[in-house]
């Protein structure tokens, strides 16, 4: 029978699990394809009020320097970009822009249909930058145009390129449905947009945003064209796109969305586009502070992280409006970082580690929390009298047994809601103050 050899120390794995860091990525080959710098673009007021979010003016105002002070100097987060067909909208970049102006770190940038109207519509807006909306699939160059076809969808986007070119603003070409597009389609037209573009020099250069409009893509090289999403930016990096030139912007419809944008990072592409907590279309945009999560993981914004702690504050704004984060939602859901297990309180209490992927209260500003059911034991009492009183009791303690045995009975008789700790307080400050000594852990 093979033998398992003692140590004298636990094999914790300080490199990708270092205590006060996020997990770090520990390489096996380094991939030559990653980009020198990455970083990410947000589009809450964009396609998160497209998905449902309604915002004032003042709320817009108020995430646009939300994603400011988590940013700060990290270079996390560097565009946002706004809708400009109404006029609280307008309002909404202007006051971004004001800022952007006065030193916040995240550039306003704009989102129009790719059509000469629209892009005669944000020269004047103050940007330096627009997305342009450029469907790629055949889905809907049949469709969307009558009559429909490839030809006619390229002419009419590559005229609008050219009159936002000639308005002294850079293009970005939002590839639309991209992980359904043709590659006869979508490699030909990101050609066409470089040849337009080449005689206004580098401040004309265009961006692509690969856009997985419908959530279809897969991280993984060995799938044809076009699920694969690494294998689209291979190839649109093989017609000279550079890295800090290329975006993705994935949706979360079949639970990839994280792992998408990780392998296009991984593929060359330097940017990803999404929103802080994940509003959007549907099943909403690539969760940015899971993206960055991950990014600081590989090594990027090394000299200055994004500040994780700002987002609660974000998470109450959406709250406030009826928009709040689901309860389990990660990181940020009121349950995150909530057991109602004893076994994982039992191990909480004894190295807190265990039952913690990092140390979520310094690098997120979140506690770690408890709520008591039948199943949290003596041992998710102690985890919460001590976390909200700082006494730690042992589990032979006799007024502990007592408060257990109480709430058993509550669950015996039927009782089906969690105990949270504003409820049992009272009771507990009654248990410390009974005449016996303490039994404190260690004693």
């Amino acid at each position: 029978m093979t033998r398992i050899e003692d140590v004298p120390t636990p094999q914790l794995f300080p490199d990708a699990y270092p205590p006060e860091r996020f997990p770090q990525f520990v390489w096996t080959g380094r991939p030559s394809t990653l980009p020198a710098q990455a970083w990410t673009t947000e589009t809450t007021h964009r396609d998160g009020q497209q998905g449902g979010l309604p915002l004032t003016v003042q709320q817009g105002v108020r995430i646009y320097e939300l994603m400011c002070a988590f940013t700060g100097g990290s270079g996390a987060i560097r565009q946002a970009e706004f809708f400009v067909y109404r006029a609280p909208d307008r309002e909404m970049l202007e006051a971004a822009l004001e800022r952007f102006r006065g030193g916040a770190p995240v550039e306003p940038t704009t989102w129009i249909r790719a059509s000469r109207k629209d892009a005669q519509l944000v020269g004047a807006l103050g940007v330096r930058e627009t997305g342009m909306l450029a469907s790629a699939s055949d889905y809907h160059t049949f469709y969307k145009f009558t009559p429909g076809g490839r030809s006619q969808a390229a002419s009419t986007y590559l005229d609008a390129v050219q009159a936002v070119l000639d308005a002294g603003l850079r293009p970005r070409l939002h590839l639309e449905d991209a992980t359904r597009a043709p590659r006869e389609f979508l490699l030909p037209f990101v050609q066409a947009v470089l040849e337009l573009a080449a005689p206004y020099g580098e401040s004309g250069r265009p961006k692509f945003r690969l856009c997985d409009t419908m959530g279809l893509g897969l991280p993984y090289e060995s799938v044809a064209w076009p699920r694969s999403v690494p294998g689209m930016v291979r190839e649109v990096r093989g017609l000279g796109v550079r890295s800090e030139e290329l975006e993705f912007h994935p949706h979360n419809d079949t639970h990839l969305v994280v792992a998408n944008c990780l392998s296009a990072v991984m593929a060359g592409c330097a940017a990803i586009n999404g929103t802080l907590l994940g509003k959007g279309e549907r099943t909403g945009n690539a969760p940015l502070e899971g993206v960055l999560l991950h990014l600081l993981g590989m090594g990027y914004c090394a000299e200055q992280a994004p500040d994780f702690t700002q987002l609660n504050a974000l998470a109450e704004v959406y709250g406030e409006i009826g928009q709040g984060v689901p309860a389990k939602y990660p990181l940020y859901g009121r349950d995150a970082h909530r057991t109602r297990a004893g076994i994982h309180a039992d191990g909480l209490n004894k190295f807190w580690p265990m039952y913690a992927p990092f140390d979520v209260p310094a690098l997120l500003g979140r506690p770690l929390e408890l709520s008591l059911t039948k199943d949290s034991g003596l041992a998710g009492l102690i985890f919460l009298i001590k976390g909200h009183t700082g006494t730690e009791l042992r589990k032979d303690d006799s007024r502990l047994q007592a408060l257990h045995a109480q709430l058993n009975e509550e669950f015996g008789a039927g009782r089906q809601t969690a105990v949270e700790w504003e409820e049992i307080a009272p009771r507990v400050e009654n248990l410390l103050q009974v005449g016996q000594p303490l039994t404190v852990a260690g004693e």
